[in-house]
């Protein structure tokens, strides 16, 4: 009988790989994009639904940043149920799906397509349908990922954002931390044991709040979805700012926080915070550039931490999971395409 969670296990495993390779094809995908890049460039729309939707989070930070242009999620239903047309001239549309088969991904970044965006599609799946409704595609070469939840393919997702935004415009990164990228990740990986002892102490939980702010927001929603995918625990995600607007009502003693940052601009908001729940009594999980529960490696940009940030979420799901008797490869009632249209 096969053990529970090997899946997930190993597909974890090959994301030093699979985003090493992506780095290396990164000038050529940024070139393609910089060359189809429309102008002027009056906007970006992202386009994309569950787990994808926690990457294109990110990618509305990092492309924002970069290009000083509006960066919006698009609202799939205005198109598939709605009819609603909109002129997408002078507009970048990036859509990911991590099976490239999602029909109403496909859809809309085709209708924006004919209403004049210039297209990006990234996937996992270079022969997909979504591939073929994109001026540009950058394909992920992630391998086939058969456990449900979404692990490598995710991490290249978001480090794929985190090209088309230096393909565009000026980042706070460089390529020392493409090149230390796939070490630090492979660091998280290689000492499980800060997951395992957070999980004993979250067997019993009866929910968990996830927050993160800035470029490690998204995390804190990737955290989240994980969480309750694999553990069936009532988790949620927020940003810092948004947990204090009411929210912040239901943390009480030894409830679980999950809580994410890195050294940057959010680095004090996130350090105010976490002593705010302290004092409310709250059972703090920090993951923190080398120190807290569940550290990750120093020496990267802070849009970058997000990556083995994330690495640290998928390990305490998995742990999770398996110390409450569950089978994290296959949850139950869930597939790994999830046909909405």
């Amino acid at each position: 009988m096969r053990t529970p969670g090997t899946r997930m296990h190993a597909e974890m495993a090959e994301q030093p790989d699979v985003l090493a390779q992506l780095a290396d094809r990164r000038a050529d995908r940024a070139a393609a994009i910089a060359a189809a890049r429309p102008e002027p460039l009056h906007g970006i729309v992202l386009v994309a639904r569950g787990s994808s939707d926690q990457a294109a989070i990110y990618g509305r930070y990092a492309l924002e940043a970069a290009v000083g242009r509006p960066v919006a999620l698009a609202a799939p239903s205005l198109h598939t149920l709605y009819g609603s047309e909109a002129d997408y001239r002078g507009y970048l549309a990036v859509a990911t799906s991590q099976s490239g088969r999602t029909p109403e991904i496909v859809s809309v970044l085709g209708a924006m397509r004919e209403a004049g965006a210039t297209t990006v599609a990234i996937t996992n799946a270079g022969e997909a349908p979504l591939a073929d409704e994109a001026d540009v595609l950058i394909d992920l070469r992630a391998g086939e990922e058969r456990a449900v939840p979404a692990t490598k393919t995710f991490t290249a997702q978001v480090a794929a954002f985190a090209l088309v935004a230096e393909a565009l415009g000026t980042v706070p990164w460089t390529g020392r931390d493409w090149e230390r990228l796939p070490a630090a990740v492979a660091s998280v990986l290689a000492d499980d044991l800060p997951a395992r002892e957070a999980a004993e102490g979250l067997v019993d939980a009866a929910g968990i709040v996830s927050v993160g702010r800035g470029y490690l927001y998204a995390i804190a929603l990737e955290a989240a979805l994980k969480l309750k995918e694999t553990t069936s625990i009532l988790a949620q995600g927020y940003s810092a700012a948004d947990l204090r607007h009411g929210p912040i009502a239901v943390i009480e003693r030894d409830f679980p926080v999950l809580a994410f940052d890195a050294p940057g601009p959010a680095a004090e908001d996130m350090s105010a915070l976490r002593a705010e729940l302290a004092e409310r009594g709250a059972r703090m999980l920090r993951v923190g550039v080398g120190a807290g529960q569940l550290p990750v490696p120093e020496g990267l940009a802070e849009p970058f931490v997000a990556i083995p940030g994330v690495v640290r979420a998928q390990q305490l799901a998995r742990e999770l999971a398996l110390a409450r008797g569950l089978e994290p490869d296959a949850p139950v009632g869930l597939r790994k395409v999830t046909p909405t249209s």
